[in-house]
């Protein structure tokens, strides 16, 4: 092998390794930016399940007997009838 034709494969090893290197750092610094907006992306999930939960809770609490009762009663001035005003009708 002449001494030109050692010192082209020398530099081509040289560019691949340095390509190779380089490439490295790319894919490094990417899955390190994916693994911050992976971690935002969990945190906001928590968020939303915990708010959700919330909310869960607090539509049991409106929907509750005592609670619908008492708007029927307040807005609308329902009253529960009396014994003497129910009549059960047998088949």
């Amino acid at each position: 092998m002449r001494l030109g034709a050692r010192h082209a494969w020398l530099a081509l090893l040289a560019a691949a390794v340095l390509a190779s290197a380089l490439g490295v750092v790319y894919s490094k610094h990417q899955s390190r930016k994916l693994f911050i907006e992976l971690q935002v992306l969990q945190q906001e999930r928590d968020a939303l399940n915990i708010e959700w939960g919330q909310l869960q809770l607090e539509e049991s609490t409106w929907a509750t007997h005592a609670r619908v009762e008492e708007q029927a009663r307040a807005k609308s001035g329902l009253i529960s009838p009396t014994p003497h005003d129910v009549v059960i009708v047998k088949p």
